[in-house]
């Protein structure tokens, strides 16, 4: 911490925890979240989604420069574990019955969609004007 002068004034860090302090114990985590969700629906109002895209890529080549990409498979692993040892097993299970089921009905759709522009089309063969 930065030393105190003779007349016992703080430091800019020093008063700005104090005044965080304050401000934390008068209203409440709460607030932080508000004020947090307001500023970032300006941000994403002026400089749009791909400032958001830009700053996560950037910051996460950061990270893996700094801790390499097994950091990135330690604390998936943990993650993994955490939602197993909160919803257990079968949540796993449940999603990926999801999955699969979404997966069938977009193929299906696109089957449809194909076949649909096929006996749009105008035949070929038989057909003189």
């Amino acid at each position: 911490m930065p030393a105190k002068d003779s007349k016992g004034q703080m430091s800019v860090a020093e008063a700005g925890r104090k005044g965080g302090e304050v401000v934390r114990n008068e209203r409440g985590r709460e607030f932080y979240e508000t004020i947090g969700r307001k500023g970032g629906a300006t941000v994403k109002a002026e400089r749009g989604r791909a400032f958001y895209e830009e700053i996560g890529r950037k910051g996460g080549e950061t990270v893996k420069a700094e801790r390499g990409a097994k950091f990135y498979e330690e604390i998936g692993k943990k993650g993994g574990d955490r939602v197993k040892a909160t919803r257990g097993s079968s949540f796993y299970e449940e999603i990926g019955r999801k999955g699969g089921q979404k997966v069938k009905q977009l193929i299906e759709d696109g089957k449809r969609a194909a076949r649909a522009a096929s006996e749009a089309l105008p035949q070929a063969s038989g057909s003189k004007a």
